[in-house]
């Protein structure tokens, strides 16, 4: 199973730094933000595969944080911590399109295990779904979708989990324009202004990724989308 990119935002410093430390002990990058105003801010620039979100949080609250996020992408897992147990808020959680819950106190060991099964149905969804051969070809890079990994002259890149199923739009149309609304509506389920920004990144991640290969590049067909191309 991939290491996975974890956003946490917790305002209790001591809470937030175990969480931080404990994940990455466990092989996951992790980024700690102290507010839901910050945390936001940090889930913009992109990259990330899994959220951890505090609910009573100055500033902004993790339930505003999570509509805002769903804004941006309707499928990134998204587990909340709370000191509260009251039925009301497990159920505007799991309203929001929480994946799991935790209460507190909790031990480290059963986040990360909620996280890892989270995970796995996540992959396996993806997986079953995805028509892809196990490894492609792609110029001087190796393409392995079920792994998120892209192989190349300089090394291993792990994919996010964006970047992986937009890459693999771009294989399955090789030389053809894939259309923006078609791969905003195949990974983001809308396509909406805010998603379009989303994916605008993702597309700049890519380009950045494949730029050692100069035969392969990342065309924009303006009113349309975007197209792969592989220049003989």
């Amino acid at each position: 199973m991939k290491n996975l990119n974890i956003l946490i935002v917790e305002d209790d410093p001591n809470l937030g730094q175990i969480l931080k430390e404990y994940l990455h002990l466990k092989g996951h990058e992790t980024t700690l933000c102290r507010d839901g105003e910050e945390g936001f801010a940090t889930y913009e620039k992109g990259g990330f595969d899994f959220c951890v979100l505090d609910v009573m949080m100055p500033k902004k609250d993790g339930f505003s944080l999570a509509r805002e996020i769903r804004e941006v992408d309707k499928q990134i897992p998204i587990v909340f911590l709370t000191a509260k147990s009251m039925k009301e808020d497990t159920i505007e959680g799991l309203k929001i399109g929480a994946d799991d819950y935790l209460t507190k106190p909790f031990s480290m060991e059963e986040l990360l295990l909620r996280i890892n099964a989270i995970n796995k149905r996540v992959n396996k969804e993806n997986t079953s779904k995805s028509g892809m051969p196990g490894k492609v070809e792609l110029g001087k890079f190796l393409f392995s979708y079920d792994q998120s990994l892209l192989q190349g002259p300089s090394g291993d890149t792990k994919l996010t989990s964006r970047e992986n199923e937009l890459l693999k739009l771009f294989v399955q149309n090789l030389n053809q324009t894939l259309d923006r609304s078609y791969a905003l509506k195949s990974i983001w389920k809308d396509d909406s202004y805010f998603n379009a920004r989303s994916m605008d990144v993702y597309i700049a991640k890519l380009r950045k990724h494949l730029k050692e290969d100069d035969s392969l590049q990342i065309l924009t067909v303006h009113g349309q989308g975007f197209k792969l191309v592989k220049i003989q």
